[in-house]
């Protein structure tokens, strides 16, 4: 029978587990409606929920309508002389289907009306309540659905007739809808019910967020939730059998546990690769190019059985093979390229472009998108093959490693025998890849559907307070990490609490969203063994001990109020709060009500208060990087505790006797963000408001001389006061990216960095240049890097010099 894959994106094993990665849901939703939050507004959430779920449900039972329809005239003549199907082989296939169409018609029937004649007084929770208590039904039907699938797969080879039913079932379209039928495989329609249970139970979160605790329904949903939770937790086991393929050395059935695009090194360069892992065997996959309308197939590059599978560790390890990185500068560009191609594309949908010129914008994205996935990982992820050869993957998050690595050691645990594939086993195997795969796309933006969120773009604000449930004390530390362009990236860490079983950081970070969707806290414990070697910059020797993540939902983290979590990571808890600043809100310059102090208050005020070329802190501040942090990998990059900037920030705002003490203890990271803040809370930055448009001007220019006479010219037009201190600071720059091999912060990344800090107008004149908020790459952003990028690759300007020439001609700016 011809595989139609018509299987959820979510599968039942997946969907019993918390979306936050913990190990199950509570029954208890997030905070969602609780007394006091506008009933009117969750009222009109929750017809929005039931509506959907109705429409879906009209779906569902014509699927299930669909699948009954043969199974009378089946019956009629299994018992003549010719019969297509015995009466056996008919209750097998089709067994329990008509109880649950029953079960879900009466539902429908009874939600239906009160859904349309919807008011505050509507309940359905008892509805949902009997819904649940009927998945006895569902048991019956999973524990019979391999049996099912295997009978009604011999029967359509072994009978033409009964295979024409089974490969075109007309299924009725919604009662709107222009189609008025599908056709669909009976394969494709069985594994229907499997995934309702699960549709169902995501549909009862919703309704209990938007539902008042003190509502009638609250306590029925949430009885519903638990059975419907506990009744997918019964299941996980059976995992789908379509996610099989020939059976182990052992005679069992080899499942696939998990699959994934990972970027390998081969043959010195980076290859993206589709890796399947299975119970027995880790498979390394391309996908073969194919004409048009052929059927696409996996061509196998290597395998190792897991039980010849070893991870060197990093002093075992060979040196990687050298793979020439790809320059930060260049990721960059590509990034800027992206959201450039994404603004463009919004912009024709807006203006209902040409669906052709919005498909060649589509394929230019794409391109860059995939080019940035596979150039921008740098973690390695080492496999051994105890009869050979070592295989090196890249990766962009120690998450993602970690997640294959204890995928691959659970399996380890049970008793598994070495093999060899003959050359038809492994044409088997592989050609059962494209039906089995999980993940159908490569991680990229421009593959999601445009229904699809965004992400958020701004500041996300963390407090990662403490953890508890470690069994013996170690040295522990915290990392985050967002996703931003189709992968992972590591954007703070805490320090390391030493020696306890109860760390308390109280740390909060600044961590800058660039449409990400989730935030991952991973818990290490710090290795401090010297013998450990590191053969790789990017290696990490420290312990994980517990991961977790949550989604970023904007109705939650959208708030000024700090919100409040819990991750729960291999029985350890790790408490922390967030708040989200969008970044519109967070592209304001808010000028200082008190001119004593000296974070926004305007420069000629500070250096003439102080009777100094360049302000105090940033002296301060440069000498302290220079000193201590100038290697530094990441310096101004990484995230500094917040609590620590806001108490330098005090100090030098109250020009306190301890800050030259208070520097020398504090975290670099600090120091540094204290610097960057400064320069952000300038009541109007450094290069001046007055300015900004001829920067922007003068950065465009193509011909070299004429840009070279502008830019000069610029710098000369600044206020003393600003010049100098953007002189100083651009030195100090220069001087940090000297030493890029240790710190990984180049001249490019510098500017990135320090672009929109030292350009971006205030509040009033940026109203004209801000785009939308979620371009946050926008054109201005682009060339706001791109000026501060042009004095950073300059030869040494100096104060007096640039006052001694003037221009062949001048004009006014």
């Amino acid at each position: 029978m011809p595989y139609i894959d018509e299987s959820p994106t979510m599968s039942p094993q997946l969907s019993a587990r918390s979306q936050g990665g913990g190990d199950s849901v509570s029954p208890t939703p997030p905070e969602g409606l609780a007394p006091g939050v506008e009933a009117g507004k969750g009222l009109e959430m929750r017809k929005l929920v039931l509506s959907g779920f109705l429409a879906s449900e009209e779906i569902y039972i014509n699927q299930l309508e669909a699948l009954l329809l043969p199974m009378k005239p089946l019956k009629a003549t299994a018992t003549t002389s010719q019969p297509v199907l015995t009466i056996q082989q008919i209750e097998t296939i089709f067994y329990k289907i008509q109880d649950i169409y029953e079960i879900h018609k009466e539902f429908y029937d009874s939600l239906c009306p009160k859904v349309q004649q919807w008011d505050s007084q509507v309940t359905m929770g008892h509805l949902f309540q009997k819904l649940a208590s009927q998945l006895g039904v569902y048991k019956a039907f999973v524990d019979n659905y391999k049996v099912a699938l295997e009978t009604a797969e011999k029967c359509s080879q072994s009978n033409n007739q009964f295979q024409k039913i089974s490969e075109e079932l007309k299924v009725k379209g919604p009662k709107d809808s222009k189609d008025s039928h599908t056709s669909v495989t009976m394969e494709a329609l069985l594994y229907k019910p499997i995934d309702r249970v699960t549709r169902s139970t995501l549909v009862l979160h919703d309704l209990l967020k938007h539902t008042p605790v003190d509502h009638p329904d609250y306590p029925l949903l949430q009885d519903a939730l638990r059975i419907s939770q506990n009744f997918l937790s019964s299941i996980n086991e059976d995992i789908d059998p379509r996610r099989t393929a020939v059976t182990t050395p052992k005679g069992e059935t080899r499942q696939l546990v998990k699959d994934g695009f990972l970027v390998e090194v081969s043959e010195g360069s980076r290859k993206l690769r589709h890796v399947f892992l299975f119970t027995d065997v880790l498979l390394c996959a391309k996908l073969k190019k194919t004409s048009a309308g052929k059927h696409q197939q996996y061509d196998c590059k290597w395998y190792i059985p897991l039980a010849d599978l070893v991870f060197p560790s990093p002093e075992e390890s060979e040196a990687s093979p050298h793979v020439h990185p790809f320059p930060d500068h260049e990721l960059e560009d590509m990034k800027m390229k992206i959201s450039a191609l994404k603004s463009e594309i919004q912009k024709e949908k807006a203006n209902k472009g040409q669906s052709r010129a919005i498909e060649r914008l589509k394929k230019k994205m794409f391109e860059n998108e995939f080019l940035l996935l596979l150039n921008s990982p740098t973690i390695p992820f080492r496999i051994h093959n105890r009869n050979g050869k070592s295989y090196l993957f890249l990766l962009s998050s120690d998450y993602e490693r970690s997640e294959w690595r204890e995928a691959i050691q659970k399996l380890q645990k049970k008793d598994l025998q070495a093999f060899v594939l003959s050359s038809v086993e492994l044409q088997v195997l592989t050609g059962s890849c494209f039906k089995l795969r999980t993940v159908h796309n490569i991680p990229v933006t421009s593959n999601k559907d445009d229904d699809e969120s965004p992400g958020l773009y701004g500041f996300l604000h963390v407090i990662v307070h403490s953890a508890k449930g470690f069994k013996q004390s170690a040295h522990l530390y915290c990392t985050l990490e967002v996703d931003s362009f189709g992968y992972f990236v590591s954007k703070a860490k805490t320090r390391v609490f030493r020696d306890t079983t109860e760390p308390k950081w109280d740390e909060e970070f600044e961590i800058e969203l660039e449409g990400s969707q989730s935030l991952r806290i991973l818990c290490y414990e710090k290795c401090y063994d010297k013998t450990k070697v590191n053969k790789d910059n990017n290696e990490i020797v420290d312990k994980i001990v517990g991961k977790g993540q949550i989604q970023l939902d904007p109705q939650t983290v959208e708030t000024k109020n700090w919100h409040t979590d819990v991750i729960e990571m291999n029985g350890i808890k790790v408490e922390f709060s967030m708040k989200f600043t969008s970044r519109d809100m967070s592209l304001k310059r808010t000028p200082s009500k008190k001119q004593t102090g000296v974070f926004g208050v305007k420069i000629s005020v500070v250096t003439k208060r102080e009777r100094s070329k360049v302000p105090y802190i940033v002296r301060q501040c440069v000498e302290e990087v220079e000193k201590r942090g100038i290697e530094e990998v990441g310096i101004y990059r990484i995230s500094g505790v917040a609590t620590d900037i806001q108490a330098l920030k005090a100090v030098f705002d109250a020009n306190n006797k301890d800050i030259l003490l208070m520097l020398s203890d504090m975290d670099i990271n600090a120091i540094a963000g204290t610097l960057k803040l400064y320069f952000r809370e300038l009541p109007e930055p450094l290069l001046t408001d007055r300015l900004y448009p001829a920067f922007m001007e003068g950065i465009a220019l193509s011909d070299p001389a004429a840009k070279e006479n502008c830019m000069m010219h610029l710098l000369r037009s600044l206020p003393d006061p600003n010049l100098i201190t953007f002189l100083f600071l651009l030195e100090h720059l220069k001087r940090v990216a000297e030493k890029e091999p240790i710190n990984k912060m180049s001249l490019h990344n510098l500017a990135t960095v320090f672009g929109p800090t030292l350009l971006r107008p205030s509040e009033v004149e940026s109203k004209a240049h801000l785009t939308s908020a979620a371009d946050i790459w926008s054109h201005d952003v682009m060339a706001q890097v791109q000026v501060l990028l042009y004095y950073l690759q300059h030869p040494p300007i100096s104060f007096a010099e640039l006052k001694r020439n003037t221009l062949y001609f001048s004009t006014d700016v």
